[in-house]
């Protein structure tokens, strides 16, 4: 078993789950979206990401514009969530929380894409 494969798939797989975690719940309440959740799901974005760099494939330049889609996703939903809590008087409305989960919706797709090409590439190298 190729462990640096197994620690590459442990990645992208949580990576999905955290922002599926995030995103799971009423859309506009915000006691159904931990903050903290959205920031584990931009840490273990941002490490698959690394993980990617240096695969020379065309499968692993997909999987790396699909990596950074979800980053840059990720961390605009957080932009948006920090300038509703610390800038913004009216502070964390509903509109703004649909806004964070809209986004995180949006990086979740990328990491479904990213999951659905690692298992495909898995199942070239079988054959």
């Amino acid at each position: 078993m190729n462990r640096e494969k197994v620690v590459f798939a442990f990645f992208i797989v949580l990576a999905l789950t955290l922002n599926f975690g995030f995103v799971l719940g009423e859309m506009q309440n915000p006691e159904h979206h931990n903050a903290f959740e959205l920031f584990a799901a931009i840490v273990v974005s941002l490490i698959a990401t690394v993980l990617k760099f240096g695969d020379r494939t065309h499968i692993g330049a997909v999987l790396l514009a699909t990596s950074l889609v979800a980053d840059l996703q990720l961390l605009l939903a957080a932009m948006v969530w920090g300038y509703a809590d610390y800038v913004s008087e009216s502070g964390l409305t509903t509109s703004i929380v649909s806004s964070v989960v809209s986004l995180s919706a949006g990086a979740l797709l990328a990491n479904v894409t990213s999951v659905i090409l690692l298992m495909v590439e898995t199942v070239m190298i079988r054959r």
